[in-house]
């Protein structure tokens, strides 16, 4: 009998570890819209190579849906910014503030590089921000 009960207990157990249902998931609310969001801090270049570089800045929190993305658009010329980058990121409602982190791959070294910073929610909606052209030039 005792060993059944300890069987039983553990086929719960494994089972409880190995499952799990959406509903049981910490999920972050969608928050209020921000009114102004505006870069507090940066673009800047956080790291720089011969083939890649990430571009990093700081905002006010946008608020609304917690799946966001930072998105970079760059090129060679800073009339024309053809090229795009994004990386998503997971707002946190209890921030005041958001870092964004964006790599930017298939660089050509020594070569300059314009690029302007702005984010989106999930669902493609701006939170109007964006910051003036900048650049770089790669090792």
């Amino acid at each position: 009998m005792n060993k059944l009960l300890l069987k039983l207990a553990m086929v719960v157990t494994v089972g409880s570890l190995l499952y799990s249902t959406p509903a049981a998931t910490q999920v972050s609310p969608t928050t209020n819209k921000a009114a102004r969001v505006r870069i507090t801090r940066g673009p800047e270049i956080e790291r720089a190579d011969p083939d890649f570089a990430i571009i990093k800045w700081t905002s006010d929190n946008p608020g609304g849906s917690p799946e966001h993305y930072g998105i970079v658009r760059y090129g060679t010329d800073p009339t024309k910014l053809s090229q795009t980058a994004k990386s998503p990121i997971r707002l946190n409602p209890g921030h005041s503030y958001t870092v964004f982190r964006v790599r930017m791959d298939g660089l050509k070294p020594q070569t300059t590089y314009y690029y302007t910073v702005d984010s989106t929610e999930a669902n493609g909606k701006g939170d109007r921000v964006k910051s003036a052209v900048k650049h770089f030039t790669t090792p």
